[in-house]
């Protein structure tokens, strides 16, 4: 019988994937992940992992004779997600959190510690699926077949070892078939709210958050446009981000937004809509599903945002390992710090992160070093 340590939230997806997965005769264990100081304080009950969490992951476990425990990770917790966040927006960029959660902790630390326990598989509720190859020779990620709930995209860094011992059981079904079959099955989570996604955020003030964490980052200084013009003062870097129009606190003649933020100089940079529109970015820290390094052009569709469209593009391989992504046609807002995640299709081939912009990327704007 095949062992498999399912990573519970609480909520209904991890709490439905340890149910099934135990129907279908392997032998589940569930386990939560204790990540945070404040996950424990029992006021946010939509909270990932929170107190509250854990008691629903533990009454499904109890309902199913499934054995359940608590895993401390709060120090790896702060070093590699919340330490990250904060040094994402103090460089300029805007992080994806759940990128290196997934990336670091739970397809890293947990699914070591799994392998070492003894398990054949880790289990998680996302979204998404995975082909197995039966000779263990190459195996593939895809989209979740629900579109609307996909997640495949915080999950392009996930390689061949890891995908071996990767089971993603609701990659097939949409969200009101989970709720249904969770309902059938009377599980106490089944009609658990949405996680928010800033789990260690319980307000979803990321702001506030950095306030606290590290107020240093938060130095006020120049508004300027694309010719150097001087247009008002912002109240510290991590208050905007790329796309940004509300909350300048600037008067012009046309609406403007945030195109660019260069911390070198602790400066804002604003320009009118047209400019937010790039049609190149250059990606590092790629990874490649299949292992493989990217050796020539290759046409396929491009993501930039979790919730974006995938859009044609044409990825090339450049100097370093990095990848130049060219869009068929201009993209809004593309974002340094978050991803580009490339497919085919549904296919997931891989991605990175997506670098502050240079002067190969300028698209007829200069680059933000030389602003």
């Amino acid at each position: 019988m095949k062992k498999v340590m399912v990573a519970m939230s609480g909520g209904v997806d991890s709490s439905l994937v340890a149910v099934l997965l135990k129907e279908q005769g392997y032998a589940v264990t569930g386990v939560t992940m204790h990540l945070w100081e404040g996950d424990d304080d029992g006021i946010h009950e939509s909270q990932c992992c929170s107190l509250e969490m854990v008691a629903g992951a533990r009454r499904v476990c109890a309902q199913y004779d499934i054995p359940y425990y608590v895993f401390n990770y709060q120090r790896e917790f702060r070093k590699h997600v919340i330490q990250y966040f904060i040094n994402e927006y103090a460089t300029g960029a805007t992080p994806n959190p759940c990128m290196a959660c997934n990336r670091d902790l739970k397809f890293r630390v947990l699914l070591e510690r799994a392998q070492t326990l003894g398990f054949d598989y880790l289990a998680t509720g996302h979204y998404a699926r995975i082909q197995h190859d039966p000779q263990g020779k190459a195996h593939t990620l895809w989209r979740g077949v629900d579109h609307a709930k996909d997640q495949s995209y915080v999950l392009y860094m996930l390689q061949q070892h890891e995908l071996e011992r990767t089971l993603f059981p609701l990659g097939g079904l949409d969200k009101p078939t989970v709720r249904q079959m969770a309902r059938e099955r009377l599980l106490a989570t089944a009609d658990r709210p949405e996680s928010q996604d800033i789990c260690f955020i319980p307000d979803n003030d990321y702001r506030r958050f950095l306030h606290d964490e590290a107020p240093e980052i938060f130095e006020p200084g120049p508004i300027v446009d694309h010719t150097g013009t001087v247009l008002g003062e912002h109240r510290g870097l991590p208050h905007y981000t790329i796309g940004q129009r509300k909350g300048l606190g600037i008067t012009t003649t046309e609406p403007m937004y945030v195109t660019g933020l260069d911390p070198a100089r602790n400066v804002l940079i604003v320009g009118p809509a047209r400019t937010t529109n790039r049609s190149t970015c250059t990606v590092a820290d790629v990874r490649f599903v299949d292992g493989q390094p990217l050796t020539a052009p290759r046409e396929c569709l491009v993501q930039i945002r979790a919730h974006a469209l995938a859009r044609p593009a044409t990825i090339t391989p450049v100097a370093g390992g990095q990848v130049r992504v060219h869009f068929h046609e201009p993209q809004r807002a593309i974002t340094p710090g978050q991803a580009a995640v490339f497919y085919a299709g549904d296919q997931v081939l891989g991605g990175g992160r997506i670098m502050r912009f240079t002067a190969a990327d300028n698209d007829g704007l200069p680059p933000e070093d030389d602003r």
